[in-house]
Formats: structure tokens, C-alpha cells, sequence
């Protein structure tokens, strides 16, 4: 059997791409090698499905930071308020959340999913699940595909749209990268991104800590001569491993970049009160302790930060939970206030890529087409999703990225397949 476009992989990008160079004419076949597709689709977003972000272009761009300037040529062709309308157009009613974020009114992901696996089907496009794809033998006029039990299918266009290496359940193993280099493609360095971290701080050895979310705080990663790499304002968790929860994600890439350069632990601070300066911290907290000679230190504090935090901290600084605001110290209350505002500890690894929620590094988008994502080492051989080396923080950014180049990819290996 021939086919003027084949796509492999049945994940977000994947789908868009089929969807996209069937809507050009193109006769086309998924192939997926689990039981199911949109498998990452169907987890996303804690199982509600953040399609998208609403945010401006620029806006949007700065939130994938792995590559991300290399998709204004895609977003010329179909953006994100493009993904919106296709979504709206299938009869999945979108609303926005915090930070722009895109979720179905429904908060069903498997709405997104079937609004996509419709579309495939009123298309007529080709499925084959739960089928291995074992090599693609390039060709100059068309490509051959391989599958495990030995069939083989001949395309005019092929697009490999298998993922990365993170969340390997849903299928991402890594399984491109070989078709990619055959190709004479480069992969650059894969690392994690969007993923826990490891210390080996004594608190969280002893668990002081397990469990407890610091709220709307900054955390920061530090170089090693104390500078501010980056600083993300959100939520944080303490684990029994390290740090985890949103903001310890978006700082997570530039932790994992320190620690392949050799800087080991890497320092991050915590800052509880973003919105005030140290002096202004200090100016209020002394009206308080004047005020209330025979409360103690610790009352003064209630409800300011987490008590967990709180009685952490005052035993970090040796005050005891006793103390009254008459009998502190100028010097105690000073050092007591720089921890709010820059408890800083040290991260020495992260959990490895299959715990990733998004991988970094790919086929290098150096060697693609910024416009049609065809490669530039081999005609007809598009590439569309995570498998490049393209990344995104979590808030709907790395989907967009999949849906747009997915988009991009199949639309473009249709015209070339059907030209």
C-alpha cells in the first residue's frame, strides 16, 4: 500500500500534522505504536487538557525558552489563537484560566481528544495502532517504512512525530532519534526539563520539611559567584527527595544546565515576600515588635508564612519559640528577616528524563525548515513536536508548540507529497 503521507506517532503533534495533510487531499496513515492516541493529551493539565495560551505572540515566545524564537515563522502560518479556533470549530468551547491558560469548558480532556480522533475519522485517514514501527529506509523519490513484523509501507512524505524521552508511559521513549541521525540528522544533548529536584540538604534528609507548599514566593537559581540566573514567581513544594511544584519546574532547566557544566550543588534562594524589600520587612516587623513588647517573636509572624516555615526558620536562627519581642535582638530580627526574604539551599541533581514532564534537546533546528519543518538533510522528511529541540515551561506552552508545528508539518508534506 502507498501513501502520500505517512505520520508516526499518535501524540498531539502527531494528530495536528495528520489532521492537517489529510484537510490538503493528501491520502494519509497514523501510525502509533500504544493502544491509544493522545495519550499526552489526555494527562495534560492534570486530565482537564490546557490546549493552549492565550497570551501575545512575544509573551507566548518568551515562555518556551528552549528554541523558542524558531517558531515565529510557524506562528505565521498558525498560532495560537489559530489552535483556539480550530478547537472551537470542532464544538470544543474553550475558557481562559490564570495566566492565560486554555482549558475546555468541559475541564474533560478527553473531549480535546475526541473532538481530534472525529476529525481524523470524517477525513478518512488511515489508524494503526499498536503497531512498531522498526526503520524508515530513505529513498529518493519516496521513503519505506518498516514495521516490526516486517510489512512494508511506501510514502511520498513522511513526519516523525514520536516525542522526546519524558513520560514514557504515554509512548515517548525516544525511538526517533535513530531515524533522525540515519537521516544525517544532529540530536542535540537530551536533559531533563519541567522535573523535581535532588538536595541533600540535612532538612530534607530528616523530612523537616516533606510536604509543605510555600505559596506566591520567588525562587531563584544562583551561578556560582551568587548571581541570579533566573527567578520564577509561583507556587514551590518540599519533597522527600528535594523541591518539586510550579516553580521549582520553571527553574528546573537552568539548574540541570549548572550541573552539566560541572557546578555542583547548585544554590537556590527562596524569597516569601517578593512584594516588600528587606528594609521595608524590617521597618514593619520593628513597629510590630514595639508595639507588642509581650507577645512573643513568633506570634508576630502568624500567618504571615506557613507555621512549618516559620518554626523552621526561628530554629535555623536559634530563637526560641519563647521569646518575647521586648528580648530580641536588632541583630537576631535582621538575620531572622534576610532568611524571608533569601533562605537559600543547594540542589545537587534532578529526577531523571523519564520523570520529566517535557525533554530538552532534539533534532537540532538548525538543520529544519523554520517555515514548513522539513529537514534540510533529507527531502520529504518533516519533523513536528517534541522531538525537536524545542521546550516550553508547563502552562499550555509545550502543546502549543506540538499543535503549531504539527500543523506546519502536515500541511507542508501534503503540497510536497501532492506536487
Amino acid at each position: 500500500m502507498t501513501y502520500q503521507v505517512i505520520v508516526i506517532g499518535g501524540g498531539p503533534s502527531g494528530l495536528m500534522a495528520a489532521i492537517a495533510a489529510a484537510e490538503q487531499g493528501a491520502s494519509t496513515l497514523l501510525i502509533e505504536k500504544g493502544n491509544k492516541l493522545g495519550k499526552k493529551l489526555a494527562i495534560s493539565g492534570g486530565g482537564r487538557c490546557n490546549v493552549t495560551n492565550r497570551l501575545p505572540q512575544d509573551e507566548l515566545i518568551k515562555h518556551i525558552p528552549g528554541n523558542g524564537r524558531f517558531l515565529y515563522s510557524a506562528f505565521s502560518v498558525f498560532n495560537n489563537y489559530d489552535i483556539i479556533d480550530f478547537f472551537e470549530n470542532l464544538g470544543v468551547a474553550l475558557k481562559e484560566e490564570d495566566h492565560g491558560r486554555m482549558f475546555p469548558v468541559s475541564n474533560k480532556a478527553k473531549d480535546v481528544v475526541n473532538a481530534l480522533l472525529d476529525r481524523l475519522h470524517t477525513l478518512d485517514v488511515t489508524i494503526r495502532k499498536n503497531t512498531t514501527v522498526e526503520a524508515i529506509n530513505y529513498q529518493e523519490n519516496n521513503h519505506t517504512i518498516i514495521l516490526n513484523d516486517g510489512e512494508k509501507v511506501t510514502t511520498k512524505s513522511v513526519i516523525i512525530a514520536v516525542g522526546g524521552k519524558a513520560v514514557p508511559y504515554t509512548g515517548s521513549t525516544g525511538d526517533g532519534y535513530k531515524w533522525a541521525k540515519m537521516a544525517g540528522h544532529t540530536i542535540t544533548d537530551l536533559y531533563p526539563t519541567e522535573v523535581p529536584l535532588l538536595s541533600n540538604e540535612d532538612f530534607i534528609k530528616h523530612k523537616q520539611l516533606q510536604g509543605l507548599a510555600l505559596r506566591d514566593i520567588e525562587l531563584s537559581v544562583l551561578n556560582k559567584k551568587g548571581k541570579k540566573i533566573i527567578t520564577h514567581r509561583m507556587d514551590m513544594l518540599f519533597t522527600h527527595f528535594g523541591v518539586s511544584g510550579p516553580a521549582v519546574l520553571r527553574c528546573s532547566q537552568y539548574v540541570v544546565k549548572e550541573l552539566k557544566k560541572g557546578e555542583t550543588p547548585v544554590t537556590m534562594q527562596i524569597d516569601c515576600f517578593p512584594d516588600k524589600t528587606e528594609e521595608h520587612l524590617l521597618t514593619e516587623i520593628n513597629t510590630s515588635l514595639t508595639s507588642n513588647p509581650k507577645k512573643t517573636f513568633r506570634n508576630i509572624f502568624k500567618g504571615m508564612i506557613p507555621e512549618r516555615y516559620l518554626d523552621f526558620l526561628l530554629q535555623k536562627n536559634n530563637i526560641s519559640d519563647t521569646i518575647k519581642c521586648a528580648n530580641i535582638s536588632r541583630e537576631m530580627c535582621i538575620h531572622f528577616i534576610h532568611d524571608l526574604k533569601g533562605f537559600s539551599f543547594t540542589v545537587n541533581g534532578s529526577q531523571p528524563i523519564e520523570k520529566a514532564f517535557v525533554t530538552g534537546g532534539g533534532v537540532s533546528i538548525k538543520e529544519i525548515v523554520p517555515n514548513t519543518m522539513q529537514s534540510k538533510k533529507m527531502d520529504r522528511l518533516y519533523f513536528c513536536g517534541e522531538i525537536l529541540d524545542i521546550h516550553g515551561y508547563t502552562g499550555g506552552y509545550n502543546i502549543t508548540s506540538a499543535l503549531v508545528t504539527g500543523r506546519v508539518a502536515g500541511m507542508n508534506a501534503a503540497w510536497e507529497a501532492l506536487g
